[in-house]
């Protein structure tokens, strides 16, 4: 079954919480937090946050999106990844975070309150890929470390929308200055793949 994913301008997307500082040469993203920067909503910590960095491409209903993800994550809760978005209370964030002193690959899926999951699927977790299908009110989440071999990260029921924002996010709530770059992003319609094919 198919995956028709073609690539994406990056000068073409639109930032929610525009970092100092970021720029895009030869169609990588390169951003750097500023300071106590987090998308998290209510479950166990209370709080509610929307100030994150996220940088967004509109897209239709049923779609797949793919994502480069590098980074050096070694303080507490440092993140990035992918970012699918409807407004503040139903989105996901897939990526990278460094918790507990380990890398790990985790989702936040927020509908309308936050959960979190986390797994380590490989090793490289400073240089990896992400995949997400949204389709008939699901979200299909995938890890890869070479963008040919792919692990599900996570299968869940997702809020169906006319269109969503899908692009890069990072955050770092516990302090600034992680630097990281998006490369590779590439979108299409939703694939038709097994769940089970890996390829």
């Amino acid at each position: 079954m198919s995956i028709d994913l073609k690539p994406v301008d990056l000068k073409q997307g639109k930032w929610l919480n525009e970092p100092k500082t970021w720029t895009i040469e030869n169609n990588e993203l390169t951003v750097t937090t500023d300071k106590a920067r987090d998308f998290w909503r209510e479950t166990f910590y209370g709080f509610v946050r929307d100030s994150g960095h996220f940088y967004g491409f509109s897209t239709g209903n049923n779609f797949t999106a793919q994502l480069r993800v590098k980074g050096q994550f070694h303080e507490l809760y440092d993140q990035a990844g992918l970012m699918v978005r409807i407004d503040e209370s139903h989105w996901i964030k897939v990526g990278v975070e460094f918790t507990d002193g380990e890398r790990y690959f985790s989702s936040v899926l927020t509908n309308p309150t936050s959960d979190w999951n986390v797994a380590q699927p490989f090793d490289n977790l400073e240089d990896f890929y992400i995949r997400v299908t949204v389709s008939k009110g699901s979200i299909r989440v995938q890890s890869s470390s070479d963008a040919k071999l792919w692990h599900l990260a996570r299968l869940a029921p997702f809020p169906q929308a006319d269109n969503y924002l899908v692009g890069p996010m990072t955050c770092t709530p516990e302090r600034e200055g992680l630097t990281s770059t998006f490369s590779e992003f590439e979108l299409g319609p939703a694939m038709t793949k097994d769940l089970h094919d890996r390829t």
